[in-house]
């Protein structure tokens, strides 16, 4: 929102610095994002005299001028303008003085030999125009040695506040000035707007058709001027409206920006001599469409409001009008429009249409609703003053909606709520100088009314926050927070802690992380069992409709984009919700990550010495990798062969601790891959964090005792026949539970079916690791380990040692 200092003070009595101002707005929350200032940045420029021009005699296109600045003996100036001429005033700027155009700061030169102590100026050096063709020509009577900012009106500081969405009455300059009146920066003038009385009825008819949406279009007041001349506005006025960055056009929409500007209340005019027919307010139809007064076709279709007459429409509702019914130099009698619009509704068709107009910024925040007709009257006074004609009568179609809302404010809430004890007569105050109506002021519970142009009001709360903003923040003690008499928990809980270790644990390991849209399309989250209602009420796109019941499928998506762009070696990691209903609680922490063609753990690509691709064991190592880091004893872990159906059924296994699943890992279904249009093969696995069970609390933190060996371990190899169903995890439970102070690893290192092993059967070879701790071993009891190793695998799997 920009606005100049005169402007302001048109409607605020003030005598305050500029920087007093900036400082309350920012204050009262309006923060000021900048603050342009003609007058200082254009300080050393001045109105001269050009007293001769004479060629330059090693130049064509160069002139020598000597200039009168009014401030002593005449300078020698070498101009390149080709309108510098003898007896014309200019722009002169001297050496030392910055130019803003060219982003330089003058110095005295010589050029082609002559030397040069200043510059006259074109208007885009001095930035307030494009004009660079020449030097700016003067009037005659532009007085000489005068601050050219002070004398072209430049020294108006331009304001320009940034808005939070729920402070529409702010995009008002009226706004703003009341609340700086409230803050103690000046006072409030009168905002009241005369009625201008109609000479006669109007003749054009605006029906409202609307069955199904009344609220689209509540009112709509309009009033005929016959007889106007139209052309361009006044001097004040487009300057006004350059200042704030808008391009004046002629009187009439020079009007309308400047009541929107200045109230808040968007209008429109339309040429009558243009409409064919009565008006109505209807939704848009199939085969509608609009050429915009910004020279763009739209198509329009039923979820558009639209002003249309019989010729088709004229107007998109609220946003802006059509080119066809626009006024010009040859407009004579124009209807002015005054109508409230659903901010909804306007702020999704701007959307759909990708229309950013200053009418949509102001009435999807919601315009003041009482404000309907005496903008209207303010513009048909500003019409009247500056086009001549006769005003019709008012017409209203609809009905201004009652806005009046009453809010019960025990008084005492500022207290609680902010923690200053201010006076409750300040507070009455603040809130009355803000427009609030108050009842009952004298005890402890008031009753309050918001202004009808605060539809950001709504409770109690909202209440104290405008007396603490107004008042300052500075208000509020500085209270610290309690120190307890004993050492303080720990800062993060355990679900960061694990997600802090996980990150760094796959990060380490080669991966690196993503992070997906938490929704998905509603049929690849059918291939990850998504359960009933985790579909979107209002999704932002068909493709983001349903919350995403597992990590892998987004995981999969972006390894098919890094492929489609020829990076086809991927290990990807995420952390993030995933959803097992749509109510609260229905969802979990998970951790996922994939490999994909030759991503494994110790690096992406091909290699001179050749590179294996990614298998279901580097998945599965990283699995058990984090799950260690965890906390979980990997030695406990059962694998399964009851992983999800989007995995392979032979390349996938589930981890399991007793009951609990903690996640599955291993090779993605083609099928999977299939319907998500990902090629090749793609290997995966997915931790559900929030099913780990807890540490257990020890008594300390301190770490136990690391006790290392210092005798040599011993390993001895064994091959097992056993049945081809029997798990290769049971058997190694198996010898590990043979003896388990002794043996401290199991690792398998050969499995072979097939010729000299018998059919149904399996030859699995496994190496043991035993590692005394006080002594030696001997060879006997190495036998005697070793023999109770056969007879619990025998005992456990039903095969025996192979021969």
């Amino acid at each position: 929102m920009k606005f100049t200092l005169s402007w302001l003070k048109d409607h605020l009595d003030c005598e305050r610095p500029l920087d007093d101002i900036a400082t309350t707005l920012t204050r009262v929350g309006l923060e000021v994002e900048g603050i342009s200032d003609a007058a200082k940045a254009l300080s050393g420029f001045t109105i001269a005299h050009v007293i001769s021009a004479e060629q330059h005699p090693n130049a064509d296109r160069l002139r020598v001028c000597m200039v009168d600045t009014g401030s002593g003996s005449p300078v020698q100036v070498v101009c390149g303008a080709p309108n510098a001429r003898a007896g014309m005033k200019s722009v002169f700027s001297p050496p030392g003085t910055y130019i803003p155009g060219k982003k330089i700061t003058l110095g005295a030169g010589v050029i082609r030999g002559v030397e040069s102590n200043g510059m006259l100026c074109s208007a885009a050096e001095l930035e307030i125009s494009d004009d660079h063709d020449g030097i700016l020509d003067l009037p005659a009577d532009a007085p000489l040695g005068v601050t050219y900012a002070a004398w072209a009106g430049l020294d108006d500081p331009v304001i320009d506040v940034a808005l939070t969405p729920n402070r529409p009455d702010c995009t008002a300059i009226t706004g703003i000035a009341r609340d700086l009146a409230a803050a103690g920066v000046g006072a409030l003038k009168s905002l009241e707007i005369k009625p201008v009385a109609g000479s006669f009825p109007c003749a054009i008819d605006v029906r409202l058709d609307l069955p199904g949406n009344p609220s689209w279009c509540p009112a709509f007041a309009y009033r005929l001027i016959r007889g106007v001349r139209n052309g361009p506005s006044s001097a004040w006025l487009q300057k006004r409206l350059k200042a704030v960055g808008l391009r004046p056009i002629n009187a009439l929409v020079d009007i309308t920006n400047y009541v929107s500007l200045d109230r808040g209340r968007p209008l429109h005019v339309f040429d009558v001599a243009k409409l064919t027919g009565a008006l109505v307010v209807r939704a848009g139809r199939e085969g509608d469409s609009l050429q915009a007064l910004d020279g763009r076709t739209y198509t329009l279709d039923a979820t558009m409001c639209v002003i249309a007459d019989d010729a088709g429409p004229v107007s998109i509702a609220g946003i802006m009008g059509g080119e066809r019914t626009g006024c010009d130099e040859t407009t004579t009698d124009v209807l002015i429009e005054s109508a409230l619009w659903d901010p909804l509704t306007i702020a999704a068709t701007g959307r759909k249409l990708a229309i950013n107009s200053d009418a949509r910024y102001r009435f999807e925040r919601g315009v003041d609703p009482l404000m309907t007709m005496p903008g209207l009257e303010l513009a048909t006074k500003l019409a009247v003053d500056f086009c001549g004609g006769d005003a019709s009568d008012i017409k209203l179609a609809g009905t201004i909606p009652d806005i009046d809302r009453v809010i019960d404010f025990p008084v005492s809430e500022v207290k609680r709520l902010i923690g200053a004890d201010i006076p409750h007569y300040e507070s009455k105050i603040v809130l009355q100088s803000l427009g609030f109506w108050i009842s009952g002021h004298q005890g402890e519970a008031w009753k309050v009314a918001p202004p009808s142009w605060r539809p950001d009001i709504h409770g109690k709360a909202d209440l104290v926050e405008e007396v603490v903003r107004i008042v300052g923040l500075d208000r509020v003690p500085a209270t610290p927070l309690p120190r307890e008499g004993h050492v303080m928990g720990p800062v993060l809980t355990l679900q960061q802690k694990r997600v802090r270790t996980t990150k760094r644990l796959l990060a380490a390991r080669g991966m690196a992380e993503a992070i997906t849209w938490s929704f998905i399309a509603k049929e690849q989250a059918a291939l990850f069992g998504a359960a009933a209602g985790l579909d979107l009420a209002n999704p932002i796109s068909s493709d983001l409709s349903t919350m995403r019941p597992s990590l892998l499928a987004g995981l999969a998506l972006a390894a098919k984009r890094n492929g489609d762009k020829s990076v086809h070696d991927v290990a990807l990691f995420e952390v993030g919700q995933i959803f097992h209903g749509g109510e609260p609680g229905e969802q979990s922490m998970s951790a996922c990550g994939i490999r994909r063609g030759l991503a494994k753990v110790n690096g992406a690509g091909r290699h001179w010495q050749g590179s294996a691709s990614a298998d279901v064991f580097d998945v599965k190592a990283d699995a058990l990798s984090l799950l260690s880091a965890l906390g979980i004893n990997a030695d406990a872990l059962q694998l399964t062969r009851d992983a999800p159906a989007w995995f392979h059924p032979g390349r996938s296994a589930s981890l399991r601790l007793g009951p609990l699943v903690l996640g599955s890992f291993g090779e993605l279904h083609p099928r999977t891959l299939n319907a998500l249009d990902v090629g090749g093969t793609l290997l995966g696995f997915e931790i559900n964090l929030d099913r780990l069970p807890k540490p257990k609390v020890k008594a300390t933190r301190t770490k136990g005792h690391l006790a290392l060996s210092v005798l040599q371990p011993v390993r001895r190899d064994f091959a097992f026949v056993v049945p081809s169903g029997v798990a290769v995890g049971d058997l190694i439970k198996a010898a590990r539970g043979a003896q388990k102070d002794l043996i401290s690893r199991v690792s398998v290192f050969d499995v072979y079916e097939g010729k000299g092993v018998g059919e149904g059967q399996k030859s699995v070879a496994i190496e043991v690791t035993l590692q005394p701790q006080d002594k030696t071993l001997t060879d006997a009891e190495i036998d005697t380990v070793a023999a109770k190793i056969v007879a619990e695998v025998t005992r456990a799997t039903g095969g025996s040692l192979r021969s």
